[in-house]
């Protein structure tokens, strides 16, 4: 069943990067029905690497600030709600449970750090991406930021040293005067794809 136009817009044409937030609180059972939407989507193996912490109190944003890059430390205290995504570098433990048909994967994946933190990363990269359709779909803003020191978030938030921070997303109702940027041009089908 196709999507209509409407639901089309919401999540891709006319959705943009959110600045300007309402002041209005973003509930757990929100972000919880987010992720029971998007925790469905493909990853190799079934790997699921995404980890995400929410930061909702003051002392964790200014923990969160102090690793953001200057043109990023602002837009921090802009939205109710702050995600901070990661991709679990130790993912392959849980592999026995969310990818049974190959009972070796685990062990494959022990012995190759190399291949085990590729697919970490590659694949927490694509849940960050489902996240964020999936705040839309949910009727909420996001604020995706990569400007950040990856290294020192990762050390802030999980000490443990067996994630690597990959985004941070505000998060949140758009506010009527958010100026988002003008629409950056987008490469035309014919300028990506290639028929062989």
């Amino acid at each position: 069943m196709l999507l209509s136009d409407h639901a089309q817009d919401l999540l891709f044409r006319e959705a943009h990067t959110t600045y300007g937030f309402t002041g209005e609180p973003v509930a757990d059972d929100e972000v919880r029905a987010v992720y029971d939407l998007v925790k469905y989507g493909p990853t190799a193996m079934n790997s699921q690497p995404l980890r995400v912490v929410l930061i909702r109190s003051d002392e964790a944003r200014e923990r969160l600030t102090a690793h953001m890059a200057p043109g990023n430390k602002p837009k921090i205290g802009k939205a109710p709600l702050v995600a901070v995504l990661a991709a679990d570098l130790d993912f392959h433990h849980e592999l026995p449970k969310v990818f049974p048909a190959n009972p070796t994967a685990k062990d494959g994946f022990e012995r190759d750090e190399a291949a085990r933190v590729a697919t970490a990363k590659f694949n927490a990269g694509l849940q960050t991406a489902y996240f964020i359709v999936g705040l839309r779909a949910a009727g909420l803003a996001a604020g995706p930021m990569g400007g950040f020191d990856a290294d020192g978030l990762s050390k802030e938030f999980f000490p443990e040293g067996d994630h690597h921070a990959v985004a941070v997303v505000n998060i949140g109702r758009r506010a009527e005067n958010d100026s988002h940027h003008p629409r950056q041009h987008r490469l035309d089908y014919d300028e990506v794809v290639t028929v062989v």
